[in-house]
């Protein structure tokens, strides 16, 4: 797992943070690393993925269970094995 090291922090802001971790309950690490994949990855962001299924299924090149099986992939679901039959 990385680590990133900040300096020149100023101390209103360190101060705040503390006190924002305080009043969620966790420590000043964990608020700052809350925030920050808050800011990396936001709820509402379009995903490749996503966007490329919704492509190929507008221009009639994935059916609606080839869009499931992507879904699953992307939700962690194990893949399924080939079957050449």
């Amino acid at each position: 797992m990385g680590s990133v090291t900040i300096r020149n922090l100023p101390d209103e802001v360190h101060r705040a943070l503390r006190v924002r971790a305080a009043r969620n309950g966790q420590s000043t690490e964990a608020e700052i690393r809350t925030i920050l994949e808050q800011a990396a990855k936001p709820a509402g962001r379009l995903k490749l993925g996503s966007m490329l299924t919704s492509f190929a299924r507008d221009a009639g090149g994935l059916t609606d269970a080839e869009a499931a099986a992507f879904d699953r992939l992307r939700d962690g679901a194990p893949a399924e094995p080939m079957r050449f039959e």
